[in-house]
């Protein structure tokens, strides 16, 4: 096995840590004796850190024996969505004040006369002053310093923790953004100063300033959480690096991250994917789908020969738009904690509101009386209520309190009996969660029967089966440790900095000298962010592509150019790569078009060291004997499952369902006609007797 990332005392425990809302996950790899493990610990709400620093006192008596620990936060995104950010104030050219609130003209809900949007930054906080910059980058009207200077004073009047400068074209020509940025630094009282053409010299002014300005909202808060964290882990010994997962699924410093936190807004589900990617690819299966099922949401996302779909974009929620690379995940509210009702027209809805963690499903018996998805499975007893999960970190479930929230409102409402309504509460999340499927796969051009379904999560085994009837795939892979694959990906994940560069030119005008220049640049600033990090990397990789598209076109295809490109790239090699790709997308290429060159994009990957997916194995000869019978209620009657510790079954043990596979993060729900076998790296590799 390839050795451990070793911080200067010698630490060789590398951790990975991924907060969720009920639970803080963490995967615990000790490269010298070549094992791992993993702990669970409650998650505080609003205290992330202190959930943190349980889970790290879990893994080792001193901190000191660990020499790197990488974090996947929602500590950003939950921020977003609550509307938990600093006081943010706006600096921009006179007359595009309104950009953020403008966006695209979209509105909230298609249909309907109303609609409502308030954004991060209030107007009164989004400041004008005299500059302007044109589109080809010339320079119409210098900035007035002394007006920047005047209105960053007002704004920290006003109680601003943090601003955003944001000018008109930047892409083209940053002068007058960085001579601003310059001044407010001066003033500014601390470092949440953000430029936009810093985070994002892209062209499209409103996404630029909706990432920038979100950048700044939330420097201050994860900035301070992180190096709060940092500090709590030196004071228990800790003297190794702090990494943080970005969206891309590539991980950051601790210091580049609380300068650049607005690419943390994935990061939790991102790393889940890359553990994923890396498993199935072991496992022989380079193209998966992963479906994460938590307490909320479900989160669906491909990989494809291998590697994980990047998008361009995201929204956060509706007018929240980040424009940065990051892995391509759709998510649906049908999580196990999401709520089934029936609405005035008699229909069983499924989400997207959701009991969360707190108080969670009526079964928690923390006040809640609404009938949940997890409800649903520990009344069909899918999940045994005196075997709970967590390891005992959960208290005994209440299978009378899912009895009387399924029966009081759903049941009565559609005049079913209890456990036909509970089976239609599945029924309908587990359409749901096929439909999210089918969005990623068929929709985009992909067949999901050449795919196999990789399911993690708290609640993504209990449907395994399900998700293959539904969406016809052969081949399930549920992974050693499903519940916590998040924290698994967090070690997995190699070091990835992107950076994107508008050079909107006619491919005919391209300067290629210019562009070569500037790929070095970015090389350059990428190389310095891997750095900054402190660890060592087997190799170091880079990726550069273009944007291009034919002349009158609206959307841009990303063009890869072949790696090591650089000294022989030429007008025609782009050409020629352009059309290769423009074929493969769309079966043609247009004669007689001229071709442009809108933005220039680069990452740089530092690949950290891997180490032997066997670890995962079971060791020795295991067990394979039931412990036991449960109850399963499946397509209208009662069925014996035979109850299995998944984690004693021995390498290529069989299991034929029905039956029940249970381990401290999750439960494996087998169905009959469905079997399941334990291949060399601990994966459940599910089929259908019927394939």
């Amino acid at each position: 096995m390839t050795a451990a990332i070793k911080s200067a005392e010698g630490g060789s425990l590398v951790v990975g840590v991924d907060v969720g809302g009920t639970f803080t996950d963490l995967f615990v790899l000790d490269e010298s004796a070549g094992t791992a493990r993993i702990v669970k610990v409650p998650s505080t709400r609003g205290e992330e850190a202190r959930g943190f620093m349980n889970g790290v006192a879990r893994v080792t008596d001193s901190a000191a024996a660990i020499a790197t620990i990488v974090h996947g936060t929602t500590v950003g995104t939950n921020a977003l969505l609550e509307r938990k950010v600093a006081k943010t104030g706006i600096l921009t050219t006179r007359g595009f004040r309104d950009v953020l609130e403008m966006r695209r003209r979209d509105r909230p809900q298609t249909w309907g006369l109303r609609g409502s949007f308030t954004p991060v930054v209030p107007r009164n906080l989004r400041r004008e002053v005299d500059e302007r910059v044109l589109a080809d980058g010339t320079l119409h009207t210098p900035v007035d310093l002394d007006q920047v200077r005047v209105e960053a004073r007002a704004l920290l009047a006003e109680g601003c923790e943090a601003v955003c400068v944001f000018f008109i074209n930047t892409y083209a020509n940053p002068e007058n953004e960085r001579l601003a940025v310059a001044a407010v630094r001066e003033i500014w009282p601390n470092a949440h100063v953000t430029s936009a053409s810093e985070v994002l010299p892209e062209i499209r002014e409103f996404e630029r300033c909706s990432t920038a300005t979100l950048n700044a909202a939330l420097q201050p808060v994860v900035g301070s959480y992180l190096e709060r964290l940092e500090s709590d882990l030196r004071g228990q010994g800790f003297a190794g690096e702090l990494l943080v997962v970005q969206s891309n699924g590539g991980v950051m410093s601790r210091a580049t991250a609380s300068e650049l936190p607005v690419r943390t807004a994935l990061s939790g589900p991102a790393a889940g994917v890359i553990a994923c990617a890396e498993i199935a690819r072991a496992a022989g299966f380079p193209n998966a789908i992963t479906g994460d099922m938590g307490g909320t949401s479900f989160d669906v996302s491909l990989v494809a020969n291998g590697e994980a779909a990047l998008a361009a974009q995201t929204a956060i929620e509706f007018g929240m738009v980040i424009r940065s690379p990051m892995i391509q995940i759709e998510t649906i509210g049908a999580g196990g904690g999401s709520i089934a009702s029936v609405d005035a027209s008699g229909m069983l809805q499924v989400g997207p509101e959701s009991a969360g963690s707190v108080p969670g499903p009526a079964c928690y018996g923390r006040g809640n009386m609404r009938p949940t998805v997890t409800d649903a499975n520990v009344l069909l007893g899918r999940i045994a209520a005196d075997r709970p999960l967590g390891g005992g970190l959960l208290a005994a479930l209440d299978a009378e309190k899912s009895y009387q929230a399924i029966e009081a409102h759903v049941a009565k409402p559609l005049g079913l009996d209890v456990h036909a309504a509970a089976e239609a509460i599945l029924t309908v999340a587990n359409a749901r969660m096929a439909g999210a499927i089918r969005l990623v796969s068929i929709e985009r051009g992909h067949d999901p029967r050449r795919f196999a379904y990789m399911p993690f999560g708290g609640g993504g085994a209990l449907h395994v089966c399900a998700m293959m009837r539904e969406v016809g795939v052969a081949t399930g892979i549920v992974p050693r440790y499903p519940g916590v694959t998040s924290a698994l990906g967090c070690v997995i994940a190699d070091m990835r900095h992107d950076a994107v560069q508008t050079l909107n030119r006619p491919l005919a005008d391209l300067d290629v000298d210019a562009m070569r220049q500037r790929i070095a640049q970015l090389a350059e600033t990428c190389q310095q962010r891997l750095d900054s990090a402190g660890v060592r990397f087997d190799e170091v990789r880079e990726i550069v592509a273009l944007d291009m598209l034919y002349a009158g076109q609206t959307h841009t295809l990303p063009v890869p150019l072949p790696p090591g490109s650089g000294a022989t790239l030429t007008r025609e090699t782009i050409r020629a790569a352009f059309e290769a790709s423009y074929e493969a997308t769309f079966g043609r290429v247009l004669d007689g078009i001229g071709i442009r060159v809108m933005n220039l994009r680069y990452a740089r990957i530092g690949v950290r060291p891997k180490f032997d997916l066997a670890v995962l194995a079971p060791e020795g000869e295991g067990s394979i004997a039931p412990l036991g019978t449960q109850r399963v209620f499946h397509q209208g009657r009662w069925h014996e499952a035979q109850r299995f510790a998944r984690l004693d079954l021995p390498v290529g043990a069989r299991v034929e369902g029905p039956a029940i596979l249970e381990q401290v993060d999750t439960t494996v729900w087998l169905e009959p006609g469905f079997q399941a076998e334990v291949d060399a790296f601990g994966n459940l590799l599910v089929s259908s007797h019927g394939r």
